[in-house]
């Protein structure tokens, strides 16, 4: 069975891979939602009287607020992007989160409105309702080792529930990896798009550098492909874990946010992109490999995973991130700028990667 059928299979749950250049604009680029409609959702819930309602930093798939009511803080989500609000994919992320936070895992369930729902339609979009959950975000470089050991191990502990609470997984016999043609053929069109872009600036030249860069790369390390037998273990997993995601209060983790991306992947994975994320340096995208290391430990003692299998999530994740251009893709082929910010640290961090792909390994692994 393919991943694609495992994706449709499980528990409803369908996945859209990719960002699709012909979707309609999402998030902060989405219609706003008017006061009224705001304040319409709230009544359907038992909140008490609302006293204000405060837009927060956004993601790139929902507009979220934090409402201040009679009788406390609360968060309203209201989903936006199409790969993650139709009705299936908001379900089976409910039904997991409610199962997590029963298990005492932090992790905010959604609430239910008056009739029993965590879900509410208005305008044609969904909306949900949390608690607010007090936390701050904190760079990788705040954490210290046991800290990052722990957060290793919360991760394993979020895999094994979900392995106990979500729809059985039938193991793939293979996945397919990116395939480098395709890849330069991307590549072209995205210098070709860069090159014409008419706001012209010091980002386009710096894509055009970098897509270059990334083209000698791939023929350098085309016969490193992955694979398709090469995966570990796949099972349910968050799909989005990095430190925006997270909330930390007292030297824990309080909450685990965003669920969106809740989906059947090779586990390993997710351990290795979480990381690359959590544990980089916001410029050169370098990884701290002394704090990959602890977490990694962590992650591993707690969850019983070989070393050999986040050595192949290692080496399919550096693959993948060689192939990927989705910020690219979301500037020249959706004119969505507001991936910008990430890519240059993000195309940084893959020429390191290439360079030093055998302390990486050995961080993960050792």
């Amino acid at each position: 069975m393919t991943e694609s059928q495992i994706l449709a299979e499980a528990d409803g749950f369908v996945e859209i891979d990719g960002p699709d250049a012909a979707a309609p604009p999402v998030g902060t680029l989405s219609p706003p939602v008017p006061d009224w409609a705001i304040a319409r959702v709230l009544a359907r819930y038992r909140t008490g009287p609302v006293l204000d309602v405060e837009p927060v930093a956004e993601g790139l798939l929902n507009r979220c607020w934090r409402i201040t009511t009679g009788t406390g803080r609360y968060f309203l989500k209201c989903y936006v992007d199409q790969s993650t609000a139709a009705p299936a994919a908001i379900a089976a992320q409910h039904r997991a989160t409610v199962r997590l936070a029963a298990r005492g895992l932090p992790v905010p369930p959604p609430l239910a409105d008056r009739a029993g729902r965590t879900v509410n339609q208005l305008l044609g979009r969904r909306f949900a309702l949390y608690a607010w959950v007090p936390g701050r975000h904190r760079a990788g470089a705040e954490l210290t080792g046991e800290e990052c050991a722990e957060l290793g191990a919360l991760l394993a502990r979020l895999h094994g529930a979900l392995a106990e609470e979500c729809a059985p997984v039938v193991q793939p016999v293979a996945l397919p990896s990116a395939d480098p043609r395709a890849t330069a053929a991307l590549i072209a069109e995205l210098r070709g798009l860069a090159a014409g872009h008419r706001r012209y600036c010091a980002f386009d030249r710096l894509a055009e550098r970098r897509l270059a860069e990334r083209l000698d790369l791939l023929v350098t390390h085309r016969h490193r492909r992955p694979a398709p037998t090469a995966i570990g273990r796949s099972g349910w997993v968050h799909g989005d874990f990095h430190g925006l995601n997270l909330l930390h209060l007292g030297g824990r983790v309080s909450a685990v946010l965003d669920w969106d991306r809740l989906r059947v992947r090779p586990v390993a994975e997710e351990v290795v992109r979480a990381a690359t994320l959590v544990f980089n340096h916001p410029v050169t995208g370098e990884l701290d490999l002394a704090r990959v290391r602890r977490y990694a430990r962590g992650y591993r003692s707690a969850a019983g995973a070989p070393a050999e299998e986040l050595a192949l999530a290692v080496h399919r994740v550096w693959w993948e991130r060689l192939n990927d251009f989705w910020m690219l893709r979301w500037r020249y082929q959706r004119d969505d700028p507001r991936a910008d910010p990430l890519f240059p640290a993000a195309a940084a961090q893959t020429v390191w990667w290439c360079q030093e792909y055998e302390q990486v390994l050995d961080a993960f692994v050792n």
